[in-house]
């Protein structure tokens, strides 16, 4: 409780104790009418100092945005020069018209052992682009996980939910599907095996050939459930097969890499063309791509269908 103040404490002061105890008194009056206003003032910097952590999250925010958007800008405008300075449609210095082509056609089958000179252009002269495309894949799963914020946590409410939601959804007791699916499964993946194992002699290679094996696990899921297909593969089966497809295939043309930029012989024959155990890393390496193929387009269709696997 404020105390009530004296008009005449300070001059009682003075007189009794001289000029010293009256400037203490006249001080004394001016803090304690100060006193309301100081501690209105220190609230507001307690207020102030509340406001000041969101006020800076939103400046970094909008930083963050800005920056974004010009590297964004940057970016297009690279693109943009980029395309510029390609050589005309038509032009005589395309690569069309330039040596390149005639070099593949003529020595594909010598260097690499590929009948399909398409598979030995990706899969070894343009190896390394064939070795980021399958990764971009993966990342592009493990995106989609992180967006989705999947965990592998599971407790009795989430899979009681999990089966209510197959029993709605999946046609479950569709016989028309279910026998149609048990005659069309084995023979497309069969088949996209077929395309694998063949994508050096014949059109094909890893990439089809993964897209139809894909495309059976899918079509096994529609008509059979989660359960059934989570027999043969589940998320465990997603990791580990990509995991040893993307580092066998890293470390093979890793291997080829070095060589070649240190002009050594390698040491892996590219074998009999024509012949299905030919083409040297072609075969192993196509199945390896069609393995990281058939896992990405099930486990996106999985996390996309039901959330996931």
């Amino acid at each position: 409780m404020k105390k009530k103040a004296d008009p005449f404490r300070a001059l009682k002061s003075w007189i009794e104790n001289g000029d010293d105890a009256l400037d203490l008194e006249i001080q004394e009056e001016m803090d304690d009418e100060a006193t309301p206003a100081l501690t209105e003032e220190a609230g507001r910097k307690r207020e102030k100092k509340k406001r000041d952590p969101v006020r800076a999250r939103r400046r970094l925010e909008g930083g963050y945005a800005v920056a974004a958007v010009l590297v964004c800008l940057a970016l297009i405008g690279a693109l943009v020069y980029a395309a510029l300075q390609l050589p005309a449609f038509g032009g005589a210095d395309t690569l069309v018209d330039s040596e390149v082509s005639a070099f593949y056609v003529e020595n594909t089958l010598k260097e690499t052992g590929a009948v399909n000179i398409v598979t030995g252009i990706i899969l070894d002269y343009r190896g390394f682009d064939t070795l980021g495309e399958s990764h971009v894949l993966f990342i592009a799963v493990c995106t989609v996980l992180l967006l989705l914020s999947i965990r592998g946590d599971k407790n009795a409410d989430r899979i009681a939910r999990e089966e209510a939601f197959d029993r709605h959804f999946e046609p479950r007791d569709d016989e028309v599907l279910q026998g149609a699916a048990r005659i069309l499964t084995p023979l497309v993946l069969v088949f996209g095996l077929y395309i694998i194992a063949n994508g050096h002699l014949s059109p094909g290679g890893g990439f089809s050939g993964g897209a139809i094996l894909g495309a059976g696990l899918i079509l096994y899921q529609n008509a059979f459930g989660y359960r059934k297909t989570e027999r043969f593969f589940t998320y465990r089966t997603f990791k580990w097969v990509s995991l040893a497809s993307l580092l066998f295939y890293s470390l093979a043309k890793g291997y080829h890499f070095f060589t070649g930029a240190n002009h050594l012989e390698n040491g892996i024959s590219p074998g009999t063309a024509g012949n299905i155990l030919s083409g040297g890393l072609l075969l192993p390496l196509n199945f390896v791509v069609g393995c990281v193929v058939a896992c990405t387009m099930y486990a996106l269709y999985t996390m996309f269908r039901k959330g996931d696997f």
